[in-house]
């Protein structure tokens, strides 16, 4: 951002400047020259002091449309919540297993330094049901967040609406009443689309965070959850907007090439087009983004203050790209691959894996997740017949291949 302007505007110049920065950093070496050589502006100036917000469903509460997520070193990167916040990116998501707690640490050294800044942040935080002993470790999770409750609290990678027990449901009863958590809900990126529907009948799910991207919001199952939650009052999150591929290689011919030229026309990356397209989903509260340095915040943020919105051809031609990369892209549906592999593995948990290692960048946060994993689907991954599961797999993906690969690299 230029030091002659005011920490919170962008104009038309930093915006296109942003994104020239952004598509080296975002885009992960899929950016042509044309990004690098082009000087088209934004179709509008760009003003805005803050992102905007919308409301959460039936909290009645409004969030950011963009939400700060947390799966990085918050700890050093001080510098970058304090610029979130002032760019109004006032949603913040963390969870207990993001480091072992040291993203919850570090978003808690921040509010200790600035104590006036909690209250501006609607704070999220996350527990995974293995482990049970909710309480003391939600304890543990305000203790390192510094703060007495969290504006919203999520069940971590919930992969069946049936684990919401009873219990769970007493529990966070139990905890709202106690002042620990003002809303409840949990987060999803395998089943998606039964999760959501299963949160649409049940009153007490305030809000949900799912995977939500071009690759799946059009699909006749996921447009009827979102629908559902809408009406159930359910607010939505988005989260793995980019359609990470599991993958070594960037997949793409035609459509990727064209994906590419035509919002470098426009004045920004196809990475913030993805975002952009989202939001044109009235129904999605926010979208959760890993913003681990400022130049992708800054790229975000630019990306939500812009009011360009996409023109018919260029949602036609992120569906063409949907439909050229998603042999590709793991889509999250574990219930089909792993009743193929009679329950011995968690494809697409795997695939989550391999995506953090491949198309994040982020090595040591896959093994990490890949560790996660009980000890004896580690062992059996490479041993297991996925032959059935590549046959009923909707995106044909190669999954034998992948699943060798995550144990070569992964163990």
């Amino acid at each position: 951002m230029s030091r002659k302007t005011k920490d919170t505007d962008l104009t038309r110049r930093e915006f296109v400047t942003t994104v020239g920065l952004a598509g080296l950093a975002v885009a992960g070496g899929g950016v042509t020259k044309a990004l690098a050589a082009t000087e088209q502006p934004p179709a509008a100036a760009v003003k805005a002091q803050t992102v905007s917000k919308r409301k959460l469903g039936k909290t009645g509460v409004e969030v950011s449309s963009l939400c700060l997520g947390g799966m990085f070193d918050t700890i050093n990167n001080q510098l970058l919540l304090k610029q979130a916040r002032k760019w109004g990116v006032t949603y913040w998501d963390t969870a207990e297993s993001y480091g072992n707690g040291l993203s919850e640490e570090g978003m808690g050294r921040f509010f200790a330094r600035n104590p006036d800044a909690r209250k501006e942040i609607f704070l999220v935080t996350k527990l995974q049901t293995k482990g049970g002993n909710f309480t003391e470790r939600l304890d543990k999770s305000l203790k390192r967040l510094q703060t007495d409750h969290v504006d919203l609290f999520f069940i971590h990678s919930l992969t069946a609406i049936d684990e919401l027990t009873p219990a769970i449901k007493d529990w966070a009863a139990e905890m709202k009443k106690a002042g620990k958590i003002k809303f409840f809900g949990f987060s999803t990126h395998t089943n998606m689309e039964d999760c959501l529907l299963g949160a649409a009948k049940r009153d007490w799910i305030d809000a949900v965070m799912t995977t939500y991207n071009f690759q799946v919001m059009n699909t006749p199952k996921m447009k009827e959850a979102v629908n559902a939650c809408e009406k159930a009052g359910v607010g939505l999150v988005a989260m793995k907007s980019q359609a990470g591929r599991p993958g070594k290689h960037e997949v793409g011919g035609p459509a990727k090439l064209e994906l590419i030229e035509r919002f470098v026309k426009r004045g920004f990356t196809d990475k913030q087009a993805k975002i952009k397209l989202i939001w044109e989903n009235p129904q999605i509260t926010s979208i959760c983004v890993q913003m681990p340095n400022l130049t992708i915040l800054s790229a975000n943020v630019a990306a939500a203050l812009d009011q360009t919105k996409l023109a018919r051809e260029e949602v036609e031609s992120l569906r063409r790209y949907a439909l050229e990369c998603q042999g590709d892209y793991c889509a999250g549906c574990g219930n089909i691959c792993q009743a193929a592999v009679g329950g011995a593995v968690p494809v697409n948990e795997v695939m989550r894996c391999l995506m953090y290692h491949h198309y994040y960048g982020e090595p040591e946060l896959a093994r990490l997740t890949f560790a996660g994993l009980p000890e004896e689907v580690r062992q059996r991954l490479a041993t297991v017949d996925y032959s059935r599961a590549e046959r009923t797999c909707p995106r044909g993906l190669a999954i034998a291949q992948f699943m060798r690969q995550a144990a070569e690299m992964l163990a």
